[in-house]
């Protein structure tokens, strides 16, 4: 793993799976370089999984932390068995770029750019009695959890270094769950002003409809008036 430009934890992306209810798994990415790289990342389902975000820019040494989420399923999968997999690609940048423009062949192999790729197999599993039950859930469970090892893997160690060590990984792990947290909202905001707008143009529309109809109906009106106003004028002539 060391001598990869970017590693990948877990190797396998686990869901606890229930019908019609989403599930969670966290990717890590890590850069194992002083270069920045940028990821993307891709899934044979792409209307089964939901990933935020799937494209983005990491920093030398850096690590970055990707939501993955399984939708609601309304029937089990065969055996309990999936076929889905997920590919990440990873490739050097320059510095100075910007992580929501990343040039598409950033990602193209060719004899002068280096770009790495890992598949992840999905594994689906029975749901924990008390596991996760939503995103928020998911992410407190995942801090507990980590906290929970870190702490079992430093036991052994001097009670003062243990403390430091297991303060700075929650804060690490609680500035991990608020990002996530706050990508979430992001979105959903996101998709209400998507929704306001196309009801705000299907009002304009229809405004405009409305007004074109009105002055469609008095000009007619105008055009009406004027000529029963001509024939008045030449049958008052014709009577002189």
């Amino acid at each position: 793993m060391g001598s990869q430009m970017v590693s990948i934890f877990p190797e396998e992306l686990s869901f606890a799976f229930e019908l019609d209810k989403q599930s969670y798994c966290n990717l890590k990415l890590v850069n194992n370089s002083e270069h920045y790289v940028a990821f993307k990342i891709k899934t044979t389902a792409p209307k089964k999984y939901f990933v935020r975000p799937n494209t983005g820019v990491i920093q030398p040494w850096d690590t970055v932390v990707i939501l993955v989420t399984l939708q609601a399923q309304r029937e089990y999968p065969p055996d309990m068995q999936c076929k889905d997999k997920f590919l990440v690609q990873s490739a050097r940048v320059p510095p100075n770029i910007d992580p929501d423009e990343i040039p598409p062949e950033t990602f193209n192999k060719d004899s002068e750019r280096k770009v790495e790729e890992c598949k992840l197999k999905v594994v689906y599993t029975a749901p924990l009695a008390n596991g996760p039950r939503s995103l928020e859930d998911h992410l407190l469970f995942h801090s507990s959890m980590s906290r929970s090892s870190r702490h079992t893997a430093d036991s052994n160690s001097m009670h003062s270094v243990g403390s430091s060590e297991e303060s700075q990984a929650m804060i690490h792990l609680r500035e991990e769950r608020d990002a996530a947290l706050q990508r979430h909202r992001k979105l959903q905001q996101e998709l209400e002003m998507l929704k306001k707008s196309q009801l705000q143009r299907r009002a304009s529309f229809s405004l405009k409809l409305i007004i074109m109809v009105g002055l469609v109906g008095i000009l007619i009106g105008y055009i009406l008036s004027l000529a029963c106003s001509i024939r008045s004028s030449e049958k008052a002539h014709d009577e002189l």
